[in-house]
């Protein structure tokens, strides 16, 4: 009997990317035989190249007039698939041969978590934890950066808006605090981790840390290798962003810091995370004539440190 072909197409956005892996991992359990082509922003596809069904890898870079779709197209309307699942809502997932589609559709809830929504695209009766899986290479290249030792802290200060952003100096004070001989990871060594574009907010939180604890992940790697260092963490503690949601599919206990975005869409996945946000909602923290997520300031500043040590101090470390 021949493999399943499967087209699995996903977001390009890193977070929305790592959060439907929880369908890879439904399709590994249920389908093991399975081959599969993801489609996905060329920015996401290093977080796939360690998936173990992997036939490969299409890298969707948009085009004008929509002309990426139609290339899309061409490079899958020859193939006879067996199941489409399409988190796009895509016209190629209805323009090829396909047994079975499950396509991102009205009839989704939107005011559920990610995670569920994408479940409910497959028509599951559970919702599959996200899971990241990793090369030989980028296992190799984490090692590097990250060597066994000590205790690891992954901190994540910055995030792609600087509404977003929680401030640095409440980062400094929270990594003094776990890793002070009282607190919750004596001694631990202190990744930083930051996308291109970030690296002055992270290189100031990372040099408030004894250098000989010092770990610079900062605009280091792609994303695949940087979710293949945040496994290699042994907490996560970080604005709402991809590396969080990495983090958690990593398998890592996570923190998220939430402001104005909205944690019962996009907290991070899994027993082992949690989130602290401000006590203002999304709705409210924007709710000023003129907002813009690319020019506005910061709003996380009613997130107190207080507040994000009472959240860490439910992690049993």
């Amino acid at each position: 009997m021949s493999a399943m072909n499967i087209l699995f197409i996903t977001a390009s956005r890193i977070g929305d990317a790592v959060l439907s892996t929880g369908l890879l991992n439904h399709i590994t359990r249920e389908h093991p035989n399975a081959k599969v082509t993801i489609v996905c922003g060329p920015l996401a596809a290093s977080l796939f190249e360690g998936y173990p069904q992997l036939e490969r890898v299409i890298p969707l870079k948009k085009q004008k007039r929509n002309k990426h779709w139609i290339e899309l197209w061409r490079q899958v309307v020859g193939t006879r698939w067996d199941m489409v699942v399409d988190l796009r809502n895509s016209a190629v997932s209805r323009l090829i041969r396909a047994k079975a589609r499950h396509i991102y559709g009205r009839h989704i809830d939107r005011g559920l978590h990610k995670a569920q929504q994408n479940a409910a695209v497959m028509k599951l009766d559970y919702t599959p934890d996200p899971k990241l899986w990793f090369s030989a290479q980028q296992e190799q290249d984490a090692a590097a950066l990250i060597p066994d030792g000590d205790r690891v802290l992954g901190v994540g200060p910055t995030a792609n808006w600087l509404a977003k952003t929680w401030p640095a100096d409440r980062f400094i004070e929270v990594i003094a605090n776990i890793t002070a001989p009282d607190g919750m990871m004596p001694g631990a060594r202190v990744a930083v981790f930051a996308a291109p574009g970030e690296e002055e907010t992270a290189r100031a939180v990372l040099a408030s840390v004894p250098v000989e604890r010092q770990i610079d992940v900062i605009a280091k790697t792609d994303p695949g290798t940087a979710a293949a260092c945040l496994s290699r963490c042994d907490f996560y503690i970080g604005n709402d962003s991809g590396l969080m949601h990495c983090a958690a599919a990593a398998g890592t206990p996570t923190l998220g810091l939430f402001g104005p975005s909205y944690p019962h869409i996009y907290a991070p996945w899994g027993d082992h995370t949690n989130y602290a946000r401000t006590p203002e909602s999304f709705d409210e923290l924007i709710d000023y004539q003129g907002y813009s997520p690319r020019s506005a300031p910061c709003l996380m500043e009613s997130l107190s440190v207080d507040m994000v040590l009472e959240k860490l101090a439910a992690f049993k470390l």
